[in-house]
């Protein structure tokens, strides 16, 4: 087997030891992240050896030609039957890609694209689309800057992945829209496009940003937060000088706020930077062929006339395309992590 399933428990066991330990207090988010992380494969693991020791015990009873050697011949079947059941859940979760980042909150950007007045409109339906999704699933969110939202929390559904990141990153691309606009007097079906870019809230020890690579920038913001966020420059831009990545937050009513989510934006794209980079080495027979969900990708049609939403890269549709944009993305979901995990195996 693969899996060293004694170390893979050992190795649980000796960072849960590690978390109850006072000196260790300054990394118990790190240490959590990994028992969680670890938690799902050790239990497994431990499933796997149990029933391998009643294997073994069962082998001693079947060398007979008595009931009990028959009995014993005959769970051994079913017990060897379920560690390959086992063995291959922990392969999946062995192999499944960004499990760490996965569980991360997630970062959503919507931005208008080709379409005018009406790709505006689109955008903002996929953000409504969203955030209405997250209030059935119990998901939190909260508005970063204008067309940004943090989603953080696990979705109530136990079949869909359990991280917000997890759960939007493959919503990264471009949404294509085919509808007749409001404004439209002769019924003709216009095309418009928004881009969702979805990343992972990342810890600020993974991501190093040297204080002189920033360029901070601080005005007067206005129309939020009250009086005082209009009297003082509480609105801030960050220039990282490296990479030219601008972010931008004039959301909270005090500076260091929107300071600390500048700097939570920043590391994020800088992650996805560096993800980009190490896609990019991997050989193109590694490569998913869904492919990587970056934000010029067009990813899925929503075509009004027909009733129906179709994701381009797995080639599946659903029949229900008001009912998805009122939220009940969850058989979409789920269905398409099913198909973009089998292109990934």
């Amino acid at each position: 087997m693969p899996t060293d399933l004694r170390a893979l428990i050992d190795k649980y066991d000796k960072l849960v030891q590690e978390s109850g330990n006072p000196a260790n207090s300054g990394r118990l988010a790190e240490l959590g992240e990994e028992i969680s992380d670890l938690s799902p494969k050790a239990e497994l693991a431990r499933e796997i050896l149990s029933l391998q020791k009643r294997v073994t015990e069962n082998k001693e009873l079947a060398t007979g030609t008595d009931e009990l050697a028959a009995m014993a011949r005959s769970e051994i079947y079913t017990l060897e039957s379920s560690i390959s059941l086992l063995s291959s859940k922990l392969a999946s979760l062995e192999t499944s890609a960004d499990t760490e980042q996965d569980k991360r909150p997630a970062i959503i950007e919507f931005r208008a694209g080709a379409g005018g007045d009406e790709a505006k409109i689109w955008a903002a339906d996929l953000e409504r689309m969203y955030k209405r999704f997250a209030e059935i699933q119990g998901i939190k969110y909260e508005l970063m800057d204008e067309g940004t939202w943090l989603f953080s929390g696990r979705p109530s559904d136990p079949t869909l992945p359990q991280g917000a990141y997890g759960l939007f990153k493959w919503e990264s691309g471009v949404h294509r829209v085919q509808r007749v606009p409001a404004t439209e007097s002769q019924g003709r079906i216009h095309t418009s496009t928004a881009s969702v870019a979805v990343l992972p809230k990342v810890d600020a020890q993974k991501i190093t940003i040297r204080d002189e690579d920033l360029e901070w920038q601080f005005f007067r913001a206005g129309g939020h937060g009250g009086q005082n966020v209009n009297k003082v420059s509480t609105a801030v831009r960050l220039i990282h000088k490296p990479t030219g990545i601008v972010t931008v937050s004039s959301q909270e009513r005090y500076q260091q706020s929107n300071r600390d989510i500048c700097l939570d934006f920043l590391r994020s794209k800088l992650w996805e930077l560096q993800e980009e980079e190490r896609i990019a080495k991997l050989e193109a027979t590694r490569r998913s062929a869904v492919g990587r969900g970056s934000r010029a990708e067009k990813i899925r049609t929503y075509n009004f006339p027909q009733n129906r939403v179709t994701d381009h890269r797995v080639g599946l549709s659903w029949h229900n395309l008001e009912a998805i944009l009122e939220g009940d993305l969850t058989d979409l979901l789920f269905q398409l992590n099913q198909e973009i995990n089998k292109e990934q195996v």
